[in-house]
């Protein structure tokens, strides 16, 4: 073997301990780049960061697959601008001529944006670390939005025990 191919050999190797460091960057700067992309057609894959979309959806732990909004619909996971550059991922609630309402499936309150404020929609979850999303046109992204949904009045509740009970024994879902 001739000096110069175990040189290049000994350089692979060292630079197969690259460092890899995560970048946070606040949502006003960092959403309108995403969207930026989605615009030019693209899919988006965000780390999701807060709780308003517990139980099944966590901070910092799960990420959506996004994509421009074409024509959104009620029951849709959306990535939406409620204020000059304040950003929410939550299910449209309601449409009512441009007027859509919104609520994060961990929030009992709504949230209201316009039409043309909805810029991408949400086509899977990659949740618990998995290399597979869980598509939102699938069976059990269906299931889960018509139980979730259908159990509004008993949502205090069922959030209540989830934070008090359920994740300091078994974590969350």
């Amino acid at each position: 073997m001739n000096k110069n191919h175990s040189d290049n050999n000994e350089s692979l190797k060292s630079n197969s301990k690259l460092e890899t460091r995560n970048l946070y960057l606040p949502n006003e700067v960092l959403i309108p780049e995403i969207i930026k992309f989605m615009e030019e057609g693209h899919t988006v894959t965000l780390l999701l960061r807060g709780f308003s979309m517990r139980p099944f959806l966590e901070d910092n732990r799960d990420k959506a697959l996004l994509r421009k909004a074409t024509d959104p619909k009620v029951g849709d996971a959306v990535l939406a601008e409620i204020e000059p550059k304040h950003y929410v991922l939550h299910r449209i609630d309601k449409i009512v001529g441009d007027k859509v309402t919104l609520r994060g499936d961990g929030n009992l309150g709504t949230e209201q944006c316009r039409l043309i404020d909805v810029k991408g929609t949400a086509i899977g979850f990659y949740r618990k670390g998995r290399s597979k999303p869980d598509r939102t046109d699938g069976k059990k992204w269906r299931i889960y939005s018509w139980l979730w949904t259908g159990l509004l009045p008993l949502r205090r509740y069922l959030l209540g025990a989830y934070r008090r009970v359920w994740i300091p024994i078994f974590g969350p879902i």
